[in-house]
């Protein structure tokens, strides 16, 4: 299609307009090829003659419905107008400042806070490819950090843009998102390191300027460096070009670096007062540029963030106040008065103040600084000669010492910030962020415009190549043929620039002249290029600039001071008085050969691809232009090395004001920064591109019907597209998408909104048709009506008259009277004949139904018999069945267990010959039962003859059957009543005996447990008597000295002492008999352990006779059917069951097969026989079975009585055993009683204690004080009797020492005696355990009886305590099955909810039945901590029954606190892992989805993704949410989880997807529209049907999608008058003002019949929201939690009745 076909009437253009740059026009007349002028319509009205030539007619505007577009790129007409109007659009209407221009990020500055960069917006971008969600800085830092993830390779991110533009902040925010998603797992916090390099560099390196407020005044790359795990491990940050004439010189209205005027706002500080300074207004250095104050920024709290950050990056407050000390010697440098003498000279008063400060800040002689300040030393060959400098001249020198000092320290913190930011470990991949400056271009521009925009240039041409290769990779992968493209390369003017013999190289040649000037380099440049390079030219009108046409633009330099900033020379006697510093960081500054300061020295890894241009000598080299080349060589070799990515921030006014749009500046800066060069080489080929998918869905309404018969979609577009675009050229056809042309969209557009306009021309015109015809029907047929009744009226006015009227009227009074009459008469025939019919009708019924109700009972009685017979059948096949798998299952266990208990015990060889023995007594008794089975056969074969002769004599038999059977049954009932009678009085004798045996074994468990705490206690009061003692003999010795000393006047005393000794020597013999005494004891214990091992030798053959006994009086049905697992493993221990289960197993089989044959006979012989019959026969057989079991079971029950009557004559042998052996543990405690009383002596006290303590025990401890009393007492007792010994001592004299060792003989035999003691107590310990096995043998005998007792007698069922006996061993492995090991699965689980809890408080009932408070305490600590393990208000609801199910002893009222606390920590992490498994289907499903199909809800962009950027996402549905919240919903129900708890686990559901879905609705421009509305409705609706059918409508779930449901009804509802924003105020309550106005920014509309929300109604909201309070954040939080309540629901199960499964494998359990 021809260009000029596209200006017809109506379309729009763009004109050149001196206010707007660009303004938009209508064309009012349809354009024709040779037309000078263009009829245009501008939008006042006014009508205009636009003079056009055909070869550049005017841009074409875009429809409305491109305007607005994420990328620029997607714009069908790709110009400068477009561009600057669809930023326009974005940014002064929407507000928003972000939009991508193909892999640029163009950022406006909105000079306000928005609420776009908190921690929920960084991850709602995280994850994200670029292009999902809406243009952000953090989608530019998500995309490096994935593609370095991705491809292990380095990234870049480079913002640039002039000052005032937001640079810095957008480095900060890049920076944080790296921070915040790459949290490295390790607490030393290196990511706020990183982000604390930013106020400390921007306090020291930024700026007021007429721009902006914060301008960097300093290029910087920081280079973020992670590790393998893509976590940052540190950073490195490299500084270019500071500006540091803004040191002594600022313009009007700016100011010098921030760090000074925080440094005076807090000199009033204790820690700054030795630095003597004052107010800003007071220094030079600060006051030049008039304004000291910046609106809303507080210097002094600035100050005390930057000192923050300073410690946060380790520096201490040492260096910071070096730091400090030097930036306050520069300002008073500053205000040194330098003082003109005459002419030629200067001088500086050695008294000035601030000198003195300055030279005692930097220890400097102030003398020498002040001579040298206005002096200069010049040395030639011959001599050195001493120059005075006149006052200018001294003032710039002394500006010069001041730059260079602040240069030094810039550069210096900056190397200890790095060194703060190394890392140890090895880095493994980077990330930069260059904050550079900007194209500029001033009324006057100097040394550092030359430098910026030389650095410009060079990015530039890297920005150029990369987008140049990422088209070309595009047209490869998508196999489209390409062509070069012609692109601005600026490489001729970096040529000029930095060339040989350019422009830097000649100004570093001026420089080394010694009478170097300025004009003399303008000169050179003149001479060399004016005339022979096309980019540089001389001004008309000035002799002291140059032009040089950079890519952006024309910018003329002044030469003045070129020379001078690029020397950058300090004299250098000031270096040398600075190098003498005593101050070591001053003069670190200024050594000869210091460790390069610039952090690009050596921590660079990065190699040049070429060689970079070294010059030749030392001068050259340090020249600023030099060091700036060089530094400009190394970035833009870490450029190439790495992945970049564009960030270009935008001014968008001068006057910073907040979302004002200066066309003019933006014009310039777009052009400046490269993005209009980016949109003309985009123009140039192919600019909007769409997948075959989207253009399908979006022009599939210009499709014909034969076209939309096709099947492949790729062919269908291709045919579309030939159909309606004729020109190839304009379109080319890709692998995955369509490349189009500039301006092709727009057409289809066009095409695509006549087709619909067209369509709703049809349908306005049908509807318009319809309704007209329907208003006409009905006032046609209201037409109808009138007339009709006025004619009628007109007809009957005409013809009625009085005679007619009474004659009419007495004709119908006689057909009235006729007319009854014969109607009465045939009234009444049709009555009697009626009544007649139904008489008979209703007789033939009854009968009827009388005979259909016979039939019917008889075929109920029938029915009644016959179901009876087969539910019977049915029945006994199912119990037999079930018995057989029970018996095989219980056999193979019992198998399983005794063949481990067979391989432990090898050694009983006797045992297994004697079970031989057994087996063969079995084998017997089975072939008894064989001959048993086949006399049951030949008895069967006689019933089958007896059989045949019942049917002939049945109904003969059959009263005798009757009589007979009600005789049984009498006998029955006598049998029945014998036998209860006998088993009551074999249960009372047994309960009786049992408990007499329980009784006593208990009171002797008491009397041990009493004899072990006193024999403990005793050894514990010995034990501390012993130590007093010790402590008392040492006192002794020490009083020894002192005793020889008076040994002299104490002569006269000793023969008195001689008969002590006499006596003490006595008891010293006796201590031999005490020893022969031990031994007689030693020798009674042996004798007593030998007792007991035989004693304990006859009780197990006594036991092992009583099992015997047991198995051979049983039948092996009657063992099966009474023994359950756990007794067999009690009875078994030692494997005597094995062969027996042998033969009952073969025995078992055996019965099987017979009963099966039998059963298929009589089932046979019943089918042939009559219902009647058959009848009579089962009840027959049924009553001579029962006789025939009375029988059995009576005689079995008399050899068991006569069994168990033995059996129980044995209980008092044990009893009488026991007693025995207790009175051997009697006799071995009054044996110990007796040789405790034969000691006299010093320890007579002792065994006095021993003895009053042993009677305290036979009293059984009544009070727990008196022990203590006794101890106060007996320990009153010994302290008399060392007081007797210290005065016994001092007559002591040469006997001393033999009196100690006799002392400490005796106490050794003391000690012995108490080992002795503890010996012989030992010995009643094992008795005691010989006592307690035989214990549990007669417990377990006992059960067995018990449970004989209970299936022979038929008593009632088992009354249980609701409690569980565990042993304190089992007690981990009851954790383990519990809670460890246990999986939601087994049918019984899912029947009784929280079985494993009724188990676990089972087994604490039990622990508090037994008042054992170690036993409760171990095992809730060990609950909880296997509930953690896992995870790493009561009463009154209670029944009568559970109240008595409560602890006795005991309150768990603080486990209870510490369960609930765990119950808290589960549900949360179960929360968490519901919220990850089902946030990445939210967004999908609710929002990408399209529920309502046909009703698009999004506009294809074009947007053209970055090559990583891969759409890997599944394709979600709303189904998949539905199906992953039923599948959280039937899980928690089949897990048993409170009804309350799942309704609350679904509100937080609920809340996730309410509050994801509208975040990203916020974040996602595209999906702000009404078709998006009617789909996020929809969802909604999904999901209340989803509650309503789970019954969790009172779950509140629904209250946390309000949020959502208004803003889907704010994207639907009209949005123009007034009325329409009261609404929104009224209704949109959940929304907050914030959230509002961003939805109403985002709007956009799908086609050209919706309009977008004007700027006006925006306001008008606004305003009526103003008085809302509510929270300014954008975005919902997705973490925040709602509080969870647990409710008591009061269990329904009884704890008696619960049935622990077999898969819990708790068998070591018992039910109490």
């Amino acid at each position: 299609m021809a260009v000029a076909e596209l200006y017809t009437q109506y379309n729009r253009v763009w004109i050149p307009d001196p206010e707007e740059v660009w303004k938009s026009a209508e064309i009012a007349k349809d354009y024709r090829v040779g037309d000078k002028v263009l009829r245009l319509l501008l939008e006042d009205g006014t009508e205009l003659d636009y003079s056009v030539d055909p070869e550049s007619l005017p841009p074409l505007r875009n429809p409305d419905i491109l305007v607005g577009e994420n990328d620029l790129t997607a714009l069908s007409y790709l110009h400068e107008p477009a561009v600057l109007h669809n930023l326009r659009i974005r940014f002064a209407e929407s507000k928003l400042i972000y939009t991508y221009s193909g892999i640029i990020l163009v950022a406006m500055n909105p000079y306000k806070q928005l609420p776009i960069y908190g921690d929920a917006i960084i991850h709602a971008y995280s994850g994200q490819n670029m292009g999902d969600m809406d243009p952000h800085i953090f989608a530019v830092a998500e995309e490096a950090y994935k593609q370095m993830v991705r491809n292990n390779k380095n990234q870049s991110i480079i913002v640039s843009g002039e000052s005032g533009a937001g640079k810095t902040v957008s480095a900060r925010y890049a920076m944080r998102y790296f921070a915040t998603v790459s949290k490295s797992s390790t607490n030393a916090h290196v990511e706020d390191k990183v982000l604390a390099s930013n106020p400390i560099t921007e306090a020291v390196g930024n700026a007021k300027t007429t721009r902006n407020d914060n301008s960097s005044r300093f290029g910087k790359y920081t280079e973020i460096s992670f590790d393998e795990r893509n976590q940052i491990i540190g950073a490195n940050m490299r500084t270019y070009l500071l500006e540091k004439s803004r040191v002594v010189f600022q313009s009007e209205n700016e100011r010098n670096y921030h760090i000074f005027y925080q440094l005076c706002a807090s000199a009033q500080q204790s820690e700054f007062k030795h630095l003597k300074l004052g107010s800003a207004e007071e220094f030079n250095y600060t006051r030049m540029g008039g304004s000291t104050i910046i609106e809303g920024v507080n210097d002094r709290a600035n100050m005390i963030e930057t000192q923050k950050t300073f410690t946060l990056l380790g520096f201490k407050e040492d260096f910071q106040m070096d730091v400090f000390k030097i930036l306050a010697a520069i300002l008073h440098l500053g205000n040194v008065q330098i003082i003109a003498v005459g002419n030629e000279r200067s001088a500086v008063s050695e008294d000035d103040s601030h000198l003195e400060v300055f030279c005692e800040l930097l220890g400097l002689e102030s003398g020498r600084v002040a001579q040298w300040l206005c002096n200069r030393k010049i040395i030639t060959n011959s001599e050195t000669v001493v120059k005075p400098m006149t006052r200018s001249q001294a003032i710039n020198a002394r500006d010069a010492l001041a730059k260079k000092i602040y240069a030094q320290l810039f550069d210096f913190i900056v190397e200890r910030i790095n060194q703060a930011l190394q890392f140890s470990g090895k880095q493994h991949t980077f990330i930069g962020v260059l904050d550079i400056y900007g194209f500029e271009t001033f009324d006057a521009n100097s040394f550092e415009q030359f430098c910026i925009n030389y650095a410009n240039e060079k990015l530039q041409q890297q920005f150029n190549l990369h987008v140049f290769k990422l088209e070309q990779e595009e047209y490869m992968k998508e196999d489209i043929p390409w062509t070069l493209i012609d692109f601005y390369d600026n490489q001729t003017v970096i040529d000029l620039i930095e060339a040989k013999m350019g422009i830097l190289e000649l100004l570093d040649e001026e420089c080394l002249l010694p009478h170097g000037t300025d004009e003399n380099w303008l000169q050179k440049l003149y001479n060399n290029f004016v005339n022979k390079n096309s980019l540089f030219e001389k001004p008309r009108m000035s002799n002291t600039s140059f032009i040089i046409q950079h890519f952006a633009d024309k910018v003329e330099y002044k030469c003045e001071g070129f020379l001078e900033k690029n020397r950058d020379t300090v004299y250098d006697m000031l270096v040398e008085i600075l190098r003498a510093s005593k101050f070591h960081l001053c003069a670190n500054f200024f050594q000869e050969n210091p460790v390069p300061s610039s952090p690009f020295g050596s921590a660079i890894t990065v190699k040049s691809a070429k060689p970079v241009i070294k010059p030749n000598n030392k001068h050259f080299r340090s020249t600023v232009g030099s060091k700036f080349r060089s530094s400009l060589y190394l970035l833009m070799e870490t450029l190439n090395a790495t992945m970049p990515h564009y960030v270009r921030c935008i001014k968008p006014n001068d006057e910073k004001l907040p979302f004002e749009f200066d066309s003019k500046r933006i014009v310039q800066q777009l052009r400046a920064c490269g993005v209009l060069e980016t949109i003309r080489i985009s123009a140039q080929s192919y600019p909007s591109r769409w997948t075959y998918i989207e253009f399908y869905s979006r022009f599939g309404i210009l499709m014909t019907k034969q076209e939309l018969s096709f099947s492949d979609k790729k062919e269908v577009c291709k045919v579309i597209l030939h159909r309606l675009v004729q020109d190839s050229n304009q379109y080319q056809f890709g692998k995955t998408k369509i490349f189009f042309r500039a301006g092709q969209v727009a057409y289809l557009e066009k095409l695509r909104l006549d087709k619909l306009r067209q369509g709703c021309v049809v349908i306005q015109k049908h509807i318009r048709g319809w309704l007209q015809r329907k208003k006409f029907l009905r006032e046609r047929r209201a037409a109808l009506i009138i007339q009709q009744y006025f004619r009628g009226q007109q007809t009957v006015r005409k013809a009625v008259t009085a005679t007619a009227l009474k004659e009419a009227w007495a004709a119908i009074i006689i057909q009235k009277y006729c007319r009854a009459y014969l109607v009465r008469n045939l009234y009444q025939l049709i009555r009697v004949a009626a009544i007649t019919i139904q008489a008979y009708t209703r007789g033939f019924l009854a009968r009827r139904r009388y005979r259909k109700m016979l039939e019917e009972h008889k075929a109920v009685i029938l029915q009644k018999y016959a179901r009876a017979w087969l539910v019977r059948r049915r029945f006994q096949n199912i119990r037999r069945f079930v018995i057989n798998i029970q018996l095989t299952y219980r056999v193979q266990r019992l198998q399983k267990k005794l063949e481990d208990q067979n391989r432990e015990n090898h050694g009983l060889v006797e045992k297994l010959t004697s079970l031989a023995a057994l087996q063969a007594g079995d084998v017997e008794k089975i072939q008894k039962l064989e001959s048993e089975l086949d006399r049951a056969a030949t008895h069967r074969q006689n019933y089958e003859e007896k059989g045949k002769r019942y049917k002939a004599s049945v109904e003969e038999k059959l009263a005798k059957l009757q009589k007979r059977n009600s005789e049984l049954e009498i006998q029955k009932e006598q049998i029945q009543l014998k036998l209860q009678e006998k088993t009551e009085e074999l249960k009372e004798k047994m309960d009786n005996l049992t408990k007499q045996l329980f009784d006593d074994v208990q009171k002797e468990e008491r009397q041990r447990i009493l004899l072990e705490k006193s024999f403990e206690l005793k050894t514990q009061d010995y034990e501390k008597q012993i130590r007093f003692l010790k402590e008392e003999m040492k006192a002794l010795k020490d009083e020894k000295m002192q005793l020889q000393r008076q040994l002299e006047g104490e002569r006269v005393t000793s023969d008195g002492l001689k008969g002590e000794v006499a006596r003490l020597s006595k008891q010293a013999k006796k201590i031999s008999e005490f020893e022969k005494e031990i031994e007689l004891l030693q020798t009674q214990k042996i004798d007593v352990e030998k007792h007991v091992q035989s004693q304990k030798r006859e009780m197990r053959e006594k036991m092992s006779e009583i099992t015997r006994q047991l198995l051979e009086s049983y039948d092996i049905e009657d063992v099966r059917s009474r023994l359950s697992p756990e007794d067999l493993e009690h009875l078994n221990e030692d494997g005597e069951l094995w062969f027996a289960y042998e033969g009952l197993k073969k025995a078992t089989r055996i019965l099987e097969s017979h009963l099966q044959s039998q059963k298929d006979c009589y089932e046979k012989e019943i089918e042939a026989l009559n219902f009647k019959v058959v009848h009579l026969n089962q009840e027959i057989n049924h009553l001579q079975k029962l006789f025939r079991e009375e029988n059995d079971i009576n005689e079995s029950i008399r050899h068991e009585v006569t069994r168990l009557t033995s059996e129980n004559m044995m209980i008092p042998d044990f009893k009488q055993q026991i007693a025995e052996l207790e009175k051997q543990k009697q006799d071995l405690e009054i044996r110990l009683n007796e040789q405790a009383e034969n000691m006299k002596g010093k320890p007579e006290e002792l065994s006095n204690q021993l003895n009053h303590n042993q009677e305290e025990e036979g009293t059984q401890r009544k009070t727990v004080e008196a022990p203590n009393e006794m101890h106060t007492k007996e320990k009153e007792k010994l302290m008399d009797n060392i007081q007797e010994t210290q005065e016994a001592s001092e007559h002591l004299r040469r006997r001393f020492e033999t009196e100690s060792e006799v002392k400490s003989s005796f106490r050794q035999e003391a000690s012995r005696l108490t080992v002795e003691h503890r010996d012989l107590e030992e010995v009643l310990d094992m008795k005691d355990r010989v006592i307690k096995k035989l214990q549990d043998q007669v417990k377990t005998l006992t059960k067995t009886i018990e449970k004989a007792n209970d299936v022979h007698l038929s008593s009632g069922p088992k009354e249980y305590l609701g409690m569980l006996e565990y042993k304190r061993e089992d007690e981990a492995k009851l954790i383990q099955n519990l809670i460890l090991d246990l999986k939601p699965r087994g049918v019984v689980v899912n029947m009784i909810p929280g079985l494993p809890a009724h188990i676990l408080f089972m087994c604490v009932r039990y622990a508090d039945s037994l008042n054992d408070a170690n036993m409760l305490k171990s095992l809730m600590n060990s609950t909880i901590n296997g509930i953690k393990q896992v995870v790493k208000e009561f009463m009154k609801n209670n029944s009568l029954r559970q109240n008595k199910n409560c602890l006795n002893n005991f309150d768990l009222s603080e486990y209870r606190q510490i369960l609930s606390d765990v119950a808290i920590r589960i549900y949360h992490q179960f929360i968490i892992v519901m919220e990850n498994n089902i946030q990445p289907i939210i967004v999908p499903g609710m929002l990408e989805y399209e529920s309502l199909q046909g009703i698009s809800g999004l506009k294809p962009t074009g947007f053209r993704k970055r090559s990583s950027s891969i759409d890997d996402t599944d394709a979600y549905t709303m189904t998949s949410i539905l199906q992953q919240l039923s599948y959280f919903y039937s899980t928690m129900c089949q897990n048993g989880l409170d009804p309350e708890i799942v309704r609350q686990a679904v509100k937080q559901l609920f809340f996730l997807i309410g509050a994801v879905t509208l975040n990203s609705l916020f974040l996602r421009k595209d999906m702000c529209s009404c078709r998006k509305g009617m789909q996020i409705r929809c969802n909604i609706s999904y999901l209340e049907e989803w509650l309503k059918d789970k019954n969790l409508q009172n779950s509140l779930a629904r209250e946390t999608l309000e949020a959502l449901s208004q803003a889907a009804w704010l994207l639907q509802v009209k949005k123009t008058t007034d009325s329409d924003a009261k609404e929104i105020y009224e209704r949109c309550t959940s929304l907050s003002a914030v959230q509002i106005i961003k939805i109403l920014n985002s709007y956009t509309p799908i086609d050209d019949f919706e309009k977008r929300v004007t700027s006006s109604f925006v306001r008008k909201v606004q305003a009526l929201l103003n008085s809302r309070e509510d929270s300014s954040h954008l975005m919902l939080d997705t973490n925040y939690l709602f509080q969870v309540t647990f409710p008591f629901t009061p269990s329904p199960h009884a704890l008696e009745m619960i049935q622990i499964p077999s898969s819990f494998k708790l068998g070591f359990l018992n039910r109490l």
